[in-house]
């Protein structure tokens, strides 16, 4: 069912005698429909893209469409032949930037969990590591070398370029706070706030798109601003599955708990602390014992576990802060 916010927008779009929407200026305004894909693999949160890595499968809202999420899942059925399943609406974007010469384009994002199947369809769509468009993203085994002997120094650079003191401060202290430099701590939340940091720097490909020169180690860029739009998925995501049991949308039937710790960290970016996240998976009461045993595990047989779905539809979950693991 359509939320509230969906049926507005579809209503308003319903107005229009085509998919763009005429306005006072003369110019239209169009609907462009971005799903932002995500399966955790072997501990590596992967992202479904199509165009050689390069885009996010996408397509126009067209009067056709039921609704905005109906639109959704048809192009992506279309351009990777996989149907979706755990779809939530992401972030709307209607930057100037985005405008052609005839109309405003307005990205619609959506944000779906899955699990990793081959893909096809018209548009060459593959799975691929998200932290290949983000590599400083991933601290699972402390901050990446890059930060320090790359980014950091092209932002201090970039920081003492700018004329004014006061603009100086601010960038410093953006910098300082997203990047966790000088001694502060990593706020595994803040990705599009770094990724617009390193944009605004001219640090990634993006930022210089007709230019010859291409920043180095600045992660695969993508078309338009669909890596801008990955980055909002990840922030969304890294942000509710500490007070949402969205991972277990991503882990099959039965797990061990291993399993979904490996998980939960390869979305996070960071370590969890073994003993802790266990006690905060048994205090919640989220899953059980199915009375079975894996063999997969390269030791002792561990116990596997299944979702208790009931429990959740029952009552409220309190959020809680991840065990994040001492570095």
């Amino acid at each position: 069912m359509a939320s509230f916010q969906e049926r507005d927008i579809v209503g308003a779009q319903a107005r229009a005698s085509s998919s763009a929407i005429p306005v006072a200026e003369g110019k239209g305004i169009a609907a462009d429909l971005i799903a932002v894909l995500v399966a955790v693999t072997c501990g590596d949160p992967r992202v479904l893209t199509i165009q050689d890595q390069r885009a996010l499968p996408s397509g126009p809202f067209q009067i056709a469409h039921r609704s905005l999420q109906s639109g959704l899942r048809a192009w992506v059925e279309r351009q990777t032949r996989l149907p979706l399943g755990y779809v939530e609406q992401l972030y709307t974007f209607a930057d100037k930037d985005r405008a052609g010469a005839e109309q405003q384009i307005i990205s619609i994002s959506y944000l779906g969990l899955t699990r990793e199947q081959p893909a096809s369809g018209e548009y060459e769509a593959s799975w691929g590591s998200w932290y290949s468009y983000f590599p400083w993203e991933d601290h699972r085994v402390g901050a990446p070398a890059m930060i320090e002997t790359t980014l950091a120094p092209r932002l201090r650079s970039w920081i003492d370029s700018a004329e004014e003191s006061e603009l100086r401060q601010e960038r410093l202290q953006r910098a300082t706070i997203t990047f966790g430099l000088d001694g502060r701590a990593w706020n595994e939340e803040l990705v599009l706030q770094r990724y617009e940091l390193l944009f605004e720097a001219g640090l990634i490909a993006e930022a210089r798109r007709g230019s010859p020169i291409t920043p180095p180690e600045g992660g695969r860029s993508m078309i338009l601003d669909h890596r801008r739009i990955l980055a909002t998925g990840i922030a969304r995501l890294r942000a509710k599955i500490k007070y949402h049991p969205v991972v277990f949308e991503l882990m099959p039937e039965t797990f061990t708990l291993l399993q979904l710790q490996r998980c939960v960290e390869a979305l996070a970016g960071r370590l969890l602390h073994k003993q802790n996240f266990r006690r905060l998976i048994e205090q919640q009461e989220l899953v059980e014992e199915t009375g079975e045993t894996s063999q997969d595990t390269g030791g002792r047989p561990a116990k596997l576990f299944c979702f208790r779905r009931a429990v959740f539809t029952e009552r409220a979950i309190v959020g809680t802060k991840l065990p994040i693991a001492k570095a």
